[in-house]
Protein backbone atom coordinates (compact mmCIF):
# COMPACT_ATOMS: atom_id res chain seq x y z
CA UNK A 1 0.00 0.00 0.00
CA UNK A 2 2.85 2.68 1.18
CA UNK A 3 4.65 1.62 -2.07
CA UNK A 4 1.79 1.96 -4.51
CA UNK A 5 0.98 5.60 -2.65
CA UNK A 6 4.67 6.74 -3.17
CA UNK A 7 4.46 5.80 -6.53
CA UNK A 8 1.34 7.50 -6.71
CA UNK A 9 2.71 10.62 -5.74
CA UNK A 10 5.71 10.93 -7.62
CA UNK A 11 3.95 9.88 -10.82
CA UNK A 12 1.50 13.11 -9.97
CA UNK A 13 4.78 15.09 -9.31
CA UNK A 14 5.95 14.20 -12.77
CA UNK A 15 3.17 14.68 -14.40
CA UNK A 16 2.39 18.05 -12.76
CA UNK A 17 6.18 19.04 -14.17
CA UNK A 18 5.46 17.42 -17.70
CA UNK A 19 2.21 19.84 -17.99
CA UNK A 20 4.37 23.42 -17.54
CA UNK A 21 7.62 24.11 -19.57
CA UNK A 22 10.52 23.50 -17.60
CA UNK A 23 12.59 26.13 -15.86
CA UNK A 24 15.74 25.14 -14.41
CA UNK A 25 19.00 26.50 -14.63
CA UNK A 26 20.96 27.24 -17.68
CA UNK A 27 24.65 26.94 -17.87
CA UNK A 28 27.25 28.51 -20.31
CA UNK A 29 26.39 28.99 -24.02
CA UNK A 30 27.60 26.60 -26.52
CA UNK A 31 27.32 28.11 -29.56
CA UNK A 32 24.92 26.63 -31.32
CA UNK A 33 21.49 25.00 -29.45
CA UNK A 34 21.97 21.43 -29.31
CA UNK A 35 17.94 20.78 -30.36
CA UNK A 36 17.51 22.89 -33.38
CA UNK A 37 20.81 23.76 -34.23
CA UNK A 38 20.16 27.76 -34.26
CA UNK A 39 22.84 29.94 -33.35
CA UNK A 40 23.01 31.05 -29.88
CA UNK A 41 24.68 33.90 -27.39
CA UNK A 42 22.74 33.61 -24.52
CA UNK A 43 21.59 31.25 -22.09
CA UNK A 44 18.45 29.64 -23.64
CA UNK A 45 18.22 29.55 -27.30
CA UNK A 46 15.81 32.24 -28.50
CA UNK A 47 14.20 29.88 -31.81
CA UNK A 48 13.04 27.17 -29.24
CA UNK A 49 13.53 27.96 -25.87
CA UNK A 50 16.01 25.19 -24.97
CA UNK A 51 18.43 25.93 -21.99
CA UNK A 52 21.85 26.45 -24.52
CA UNK A 53 24.09 24.36 -22.03
CA UNK A 54 23.37 20.74 -21.56
CA UNK A 55 23.79 19.00 -18.22
CA UNK A 56 25.22 15.38 -18.60
CA UNK A 57 25.74 14.78 -14.86
CA UNK A 58 24.36 12.04 -12.42
CA UNK A 59 23.86 14.88 -9.88
CA UNK A 60 21.61 16.82 -12.07
CA UNK A 61 19.29 13.88 -12.83
CA UNK A 62 18.69 13.54 -9.48
CA UNK A 63 17.67 17.19 -9.57
CA UNK A 64 15.97 17.14 -12.53
CA UNK A 65 14.01 13.96 -10.29
CA UNK A 66 13.36 16.14 -7.32
CA UNK A 67 11.98 19.50 -9.54
CA UNK A 68 9.46 17.02 -10.71
CA UNK A 69 8.42 15.56 -7.62
CA UNK A 70 8.17 18.50 -5.91
CA UNK A 71 7.98 20.98 -8.37
CA UNK A 72 8.57 23.84 -5.95
CA UNK A 73 9.71 26.82 -7.51
CA UNK A 74 9.08 30.78 -6.78
CA UNK A 75 5.88 30.53 -8.00
CA UNK A 76 4.32 28.09 -5.54
CA UNK A 77 4.97 30.78 -2.82
CA UNK A 78 3.12 33.03 -5.33
CA UNK A 79 -0.19 30.63 -5.88
CA UNK A 80 -0.68 28.86 -2.19
CA UNK A 81 -0.73 31.98 -0.08
CA UNK A 82 -3.34 33.34 -2.53
CA UNK A 83 -5.67 29.77 -2.79
CA UNK A 84 -5.58 29.65 0.54
CA UNK A 85 -6.65 33.55 1.24
CA UNK A 86 -7.84 35.33 -2.26
CA UNK A 87 -8.96 32.17 -4.37
CA UNK A 88 -11.01 34.40 -6.14
CA UNK A 89 -8.31 36.92 -7.49
CA UNK A 90 -6.14 33.77 -8.61
CA UNK A 91 -8.84 31.94 -10.01
CA UNK A 92 -9.80 35.23 -12.48
CA UNK A 93 -6.02 35.96 -12.78
CA UNK A 94 -5.47 32.89 -14.33
CA UNK A 95 -8.50 32.88 -16.48
CA UNK A 96 -7.68 36.69 -17.35
CA UNK A 97 -4.27 35.79 -19.06
CA UNK A 98 -1.87 36.40 -15.99
CA UNK A 99 -0.52 32.74 -15.43
CA UNK A 100 3.29 32.96 -15.72
CA UNK A 101 3.66 33.98 -12.08
CA UNK A 102 1.09 31.16 -10.60
CA UNK A 103 1.71 27.41 -11.13
CA UNK A 104 -1.02 25.85 -13.22
CA UNK A 105 -4.56 24.97 -11.88
CA UNK A 106 -4.38 21.24 -13.22
CA UNK A 107 -0.63 20.65 -12.54
CA UNK A 108 -1.55 21.95 -8.96
CA UNK A 109 -4.52 19.51 -8.71
CA UNK A 110 -2.42 16.74 -10.25
CA UNK A 111 0.24 16.27 -7.71
CA UNK A 112 -1.41 17.33 -4.58
CA UNK A 113 -4.18 14.87 -4.73
CA UNK A 114 -1.75 11.87 -5.35
CA UNK A 115 0.12 13.55 -2.42
CA UNK A 116 -2.69 13.46 -0.57
CA UNK A 117 -3.10 10.18 -0.99
CA UNK A 118 0.37 9.72 -0.37
CA UNK A 119 -0.23 11.46 2.74
CA UNK A 120 -3.35 9.18 3.81
CA UNK A 121 -1.21 6.11 3.24
CA UNK A 122 0.97 6.91 5.81
CA UNK A 123 -1.62 8.54 8.70
CA UNK A 124 -4.10 5.88 8.42
CA UNK A 125 -7.05 7.95 6.64
CA UNK A 126 -7.82 5.46 4.24
CA UNK A 127 -8.45 2.75 6.70
CA UNK A 128 -11.90 1.80 7.80
CA UNK A 129 -12.34 0.99 11.55
CA UNK A 130 -11.39 -2.62 12.09
CA UNK A 131 -14.24 -3.22 15.16
CA UNK A 132 -17.34 -1.91 15.68
CA UNK A 133 -19.11 -1.38 19.80
CA UNK A 134 -22.65 -2.29 19.89
CA UNK A 135 -24.87 -0.98 22.00
CA UNK A 136 -26.10 -2.76 24.93
CA UNK A 137 -29.49 -3.51 23.91
CA UNK A 138 -28.49 -4.65 20.72
CA UNK A 139 -25.73 -6.55 21.88
CA UNK A 140 -27.74 -8.54 24.50
CA UNK A 141 -30.16 -9.03 21.46
CA UNK A 142 -27.55 -10.93 19.81
CA UNK A 143 -26.32 -12.90 22.79
CA UNK A 144 -29.55 -14.89 22.13
CA UNK A 145 -29.04 -15.27 18.24
CA UNK A 146 -26.27 -16.63 19.27
CA UNK A 147 -27.18 -19.37 21.35
CA UNK A 148 -29.81 -20.38 19.43
CA UNK A 149 -27.56 -20.35 15.86
CA UNK A 150 -25.50 -22.26 18.25
CA UNK A 151 -28.06 -24.71 19.12
CA UNK A 152 -29.24 -25.31 15.84
CA UNK A 153 -25.98 -25.94 14.85
CA UNK A 154 -25.04 -28.18 17.16
CA UNK A 155 -28.16 -30.35 15.93
CA UNK A 156 -27.50 -30.15 12.47
CA UNK A 157 -23.93 -31.22 13.19
CA UNK A 158 -25.37 -34.42 15.17
CA UNK A 159 -27.64 -35.27 12.73
CA UNK A 160 -25.06 -35.07 9.98
CA UNK A 161 -22.63 -37.16 11.30
CA UNK A 162 -24.93 -40.08 11.80
CA UNK A 163 -26.10 -39.75 8.03
CA UNK A 164 -22.51 -38.44 6.60
CA UNK A 165 -23.20 -39.23 2.91
CA UNK A 166 -26.78 -37.26 2.83
CA UNK A 167 -25.92 -33.82 0.70
CA UNK A 168 -28.82 -31.98 2.14
CA UNK A 169 -27.65 -32.65 5.61
CA UNK A 170 -24.53 -31.20 4.87
CA UNK A 171 -25.32 -27.88 3.25
CA UNK A 172 -27.73 -27.37 6.30
CA UNK A 173 -24.87 -27.51 8.69
CA UNK A 174 -22.82 -25.07 6.36
CA UNK A 175 -25.35 -23.21 6.79
CA UNK A 176 -25.61 -22.66 10.29
CA UNK A 177 -22.02 -22.08 10.59
CA UNK A 178 -22.23 -19.46 8.32
CA UNK A 179 -25.15 -18.25 10.89
CA UNK A 180 -22.88 -18.43 13.43
CA UNK A 181 -19.79 -16.88 11.78
CA UNK A 182 -22.12 -13.68 10.85
CA UNK A 183 -23.67 -13.13 15.03
CA UNK A 184 -19.85 -13.76 16.06
CA UNK A 185 -18.19 -11.22 13.64
CA UNK A 186 -20.91 -8.35 14.84
CA UNK A 187 -20.64 -9.36 18.50
CA UNK A 188 -16.43 -8.97 18.31
CA UNK A 189 -15.48 -5.68 19.81
CA UNK A 190 -11.30 -6.58 19.17
CA UNK A 191 -9.41 -8.86 17.00
CA UNK A 192 -8.98 -12.02 18.40
CA UNK A 193 -7.80 -15.40 17.27
CA UNK A 194 -8.04 -16.14 13.24
CA UNK A 195 -11.15 -18.45 11.78
CA UNK A 196 -10.72 -21.63 9.97
CA UNK A 197 -11.38 -19.10 6.55
CA UNK A 198 -8.50 -16.67 8.00
CA UNK A 199 -10.46 -13.91 9.13
CA UNK A 200 -10.25 -12.03 12.71
CA UNK A 201 -13.51 -12.30 14.51
CA UNK A 202 -15.15 -8.76 14.82
CA UNK A 203 -13.36 -7.20 12.24
CA UNK A 204 -15.61 -5.39 9.12
CA UNK A 205 -13.69 -7.82 7.03
CA UNK A 206 -15.03 -10.55 8.59
CA UNK A 207 -18.74 -8.97 8.79
CA UNK A 208 -18.36 -8.20 4.93
CA UNK A 209 -17.11 -11.43 4.09
CA UNK A 210 -20.05 -13.43 6.26
CA UNK A 211 -22.81 -11.39 4.89
CA UNK A 212 -21.71 -11.88 1.01
CA UNK A 213 -21.46 -16.26 2.20
CA UNK A 214 -24.79 -15.83 3.69
CA UNK A 215 -26.49 -14.27 0.93
CA UNK A 216 -27.31 -11.39 3.32
CA UNK A 217 -25.23 -9.26 1.00
CA UNK A 218 -26.18 -9.69 -3.09
CA UNK A 219 -24.83 -8.18 -6.26
CA UNK A 220 -27.08 -7.55 -9.12
CA UNK A 221 -25.48 -5.79 -11.72
CA UNK A 222 -27.94 -6.91 -14.44
CA UNK A 223 -24.93 -9.10 -15.78
CA UNK A 224 -24.23 -12.29 -14.35
CA UNK A 225 -20.00 -11.98 -15.25
CA UNK A 226 -19.91 -8.67 -13.20
CA UNK A 227 -21.61 -10.25 -10.52
CA UNK A 228 -19.27 -13.15 -10.21
CA UNK A 229 -16.59 -10.54 -10.18
CA UNK A 230 -17.52 -8.36 -7.53
CA UNK A 231 -19.24 -10.79 -5.62
CA UNK A 232 -15.20 -12.53 -5.93
CA UNK A 233 -13.70 -9.06 -4.43
CA UNK A 234 -16.47 -9.08 -1.85
CA UNK A 235 -15.30 -11.89 0.07
CA UNK A 236 -11.68 -10.90 0.40
CA UNK A 237 -12.59 -7.39 1.27
CA UNK A 238 -8.82 -6.07 2.09
CA UNK A 239 -8.95 -6.79 -1.87
CA UNK A 240 -11.73 -4.73 -2.77
CA UNK A 241 -10.69 -1.81 -0.60
CA UNK A 242 -6.91 -1.64 -2.42
CA UNK A 243 -8.98 -2.06 -5.47
CA UNK A 244 -11.10 1.21 -5.05
CA UNK A 245 -8.13 2.83 -3.38
CA UNK A 246 -6.07 2.23 -6.24
CA UNK A 247 -9.19 3.27 -8.55
CA UNK A 248 -9.90 6.68 -6.49
CA UNK A 249 -6.43 8.31 -7.15
CA UNK A 250 -5.35 6.53 -10.15
CA UNK A 251 -9.28 8.28 -11.76
CA UNK A 252 -9.35 11.26 -9.41
CA UNK A 253 -9.35 13.19 -12.69
CA UNK A 254 -12.97 12.23 -12.64
CA UNK A 255 -14.10 14.75 -10.38
CA UNK A 256 -13.09 17.43 -13.16
CA UNK A 257 -15.83 16.45 -15.17
CA UNK A 258 -18.12 15.27 -12.54
CA UNK A 259 -18.12 19.26 -11.29
CA UNK A 260 -18.01 21.47 -14.33
CA UNK A 261 -21.33 21.46 -14.75
CA UNK A 262 -21.98 21.46 -11.44
CA UNK A 263 -20.73 25.00 -11.67
CA UNK A 264 -21.76 26.16 -14.82
CA UNK A 265 -25.55 25.77 -13.82
CA UNK A 266 -25.05 28.87 -11.24
CA UNK A 267 -24.20 31.04 -14.56
CA UNK A 268 -26.91 29.41 -16.68
CA UNK A 269 -28.20 33.21 -17.21
CA UNK A 270 -25.19 35.21 -17.14
CA UNK A 271 -22.90 35.86 -20.39
CA UNK A 272 -19.20 35.90 -20.44
CA UNK A 273 -18.21 33.07 -18.37
CA UNK A 274 -16.98 29.50 -20.51
CA UNK A 275 -16.57 26.14 -19.34
CA UNK A 276 -12.80 27.07 -19.29
CA UNK A 277 -13.36 29.62 -16.56
CA UNK A 278 -15.59 27.23 -14.61
CA UNK A 279 -12.65 24.80 -15.04
CA UNK A 280 -9.84 26.32 -13.39
CA UNK A 281 -12.36 27.21 -10.47
CA UNK A 282 -13.04 23.56 -10.17
CA UNK A 283 -8.85 22.96 -10.49
CA UNK A 284 -7.88 25.42 -7.74
CA UNK A 285 -11.11 24.88 -5.20
CA UNK A 286 -10.50 20.62 -5.62
CA UNK A 287 -6.79 21.72 -4.54
CA UNK A 288 -7.73 23.77 -1.94
CA UNK A 289 -10.03 21.37 -0.41
CA UNK A 290 -7.09 18.39 -0.88
CA UNK A 291 -4.78 20.67 1.01
CA UNK A 292 -6.97 21.00 3.96
CA UNK A 293 -7.73 17.36 4.02
CA UNK A 294 -3.93 16.26 4.34
CA UNK A 295 -2.95 19.41 6.25
CA UNK A 296 -5.91 17.98 8.96
CA UNK A 297 -5.06 13.99 8.31
CA UNK A 298 -1.34 15.35 9.06
CA UNK A 299 -2.02 17.06 12.35
CA UNK A 300 -4.86 15.49 14.06
CA UNK A 301 -2.32 12.24 15.85
CA UNK A 302 -0.01 14.88 16.99
CA UNK A 303 -3.06 16.94 18.84
CA UNK A 304 -6.09 15.32 19.77
CA UNK A 305 -7.59 18.96 19.77
CA UNK A 306 -6.86 19.83 16.11
CA UNK A 307 -9.66 16.82 15.39
CA UNK A 308 -12.20 19.44 17.02
CA UNK A 309 -10.35 22.41 15.03
CA UNK A 310 -10.38 20.30 12.03
CA UNK A 311 -14.48 19.61 12.08
CA UNK A 312 -14.82 23.29 12.88
CA UNK A 313 -12.36 24.03 9.37
CA UNK A 314 -14.13 21.85 6.94
CA UNK A 315 -17.70 23.04 8.59
CA UNK A 316 -17.12 26.66 8.30
CA UNK A 317 -14.10 27.23 6.55
CA UNK A 318 -14.76 25.05 3.03
CA UNK A 319 -18.18 27.02 3.02
CA UNK A 320 -16.54 30.24 3.58
CA UNK A 321 -13.46 29.32 1.00
CA UNK A 322 -16.33 28.48 -2.19
CA UNK A 323 -18.10 31.81 -0.95
CA UNK A 324 -14.65 34.19 -1.66
CA UNK A 325 -13.86 32.13 -4.56
CA UNK A 326 -17.16 32.55 -6.09
CA UNK A 327 -17.15 36.23 -5.13
CA UNK A 328 -13.60 37.50 -6.57
CA UNK A 329 -13.52 34.95 -9.61
CA UNK A 330 -17.01 36.21 -11.23
CA UNK A 331 -16.71 39.45 -9.61
CA UNK A 332 -20.51 38.61 -7.45
CA UNK A 333 -22.30 41.10 -4.92
CA UNK A 334 -21.95 39.15 -1.28
CA UNK A 335 -25.80 38.13 -1.95
CA UNK A 336 -24.91 36.36 -5.29
CA UNK A 337 -22.33 34.96 -3.65
CA UNK A 338 -24.15 33.62 -0.54
CA UNK A 339 -26.79 31.77 -2.61
CA UNK A 340 -24.41 30.50 -4.86
CA UNK A 341 -22.34 29.14 -2.29
CA UNK A 342 -25.01 27.31 -0.61
CA UNK A 343 -26.26 25.62 -4.27
CA UNK A 344 -22.67 24.97 -4.34
CA UNK A 345 -22.37 23.35 -1.01
CA UNK A 346 -25.29 20.77 -2.22
CA UNK A 347 -23.93 20.40 -5.71
CA UNK A 348 -20.38 19.09 -4.15
CA UNK A 349 -21.96 16.81 -2.63
CA UNK A 350 -23.68 15.29 -5.59
CA UNK A 351 -20.94 15.57 -7.65
CA UNK A 352 -18.62 13.40 -4.78
CA UNK A 353 -21.40 10.82 -3.88
CA UNK A 354 -21.35 10.51 -8.36
CA UNK A 355 -17.70 10.27 -7.98
CA UNK A 356 -17.07 7.75 -5.21
CA UNK A 357 -20.10 5.56 -7.33
CA UNK A 358 -17.96 5.46 -10.08
CA UNK A 359 -14.90 4.79 -8.31
CA UNK A 360 -16.62 2.29 -6.34
CA UNK A 361 -17.76 0.52 -9.62
CA UNK A 362 -14.70 0.86 -11.33
CA UNK A 363 -12.73 -1.14 -8.58
CA UNK A 364 -14.44 -3.50 -7.90
CA UNK A 365 -15.58 -4.85 -11.68
CA UNK A 366 -12.17 -3.43 -13.32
Amino acid sequence: MDIDAAGGAATGGILAGALERPTGHAGDAEGHCTDCGQPVEGKFCPNCGQPTHVHRSLLHLGEEMLHGVLHFDARIWRTLPLLALNPGRLTREWVQGRRTRYVSPLAMFLFTVFLMFFVFSFTGGLEPDATSTLPPAERAELMKDLEAARAELAEATTAAEGTPASEPLRLVRQARQTAVNVIESRLGDAPSAKRADGFVPGTWQAQIHDLVASGELKVNLGDEHLNEKVTKKLLNPDLAIYKIQQTAYKFSFLLIPISIPFVALLFLWRRGFTLYDHGVFVLYSLTAMSILMMVISLLAPLWSGFVTLGMVLLTFGVPAHMFAQLKGAYGLSWFSAGWRTLLLLVFSSLAFSLFVLAIITLGLTG
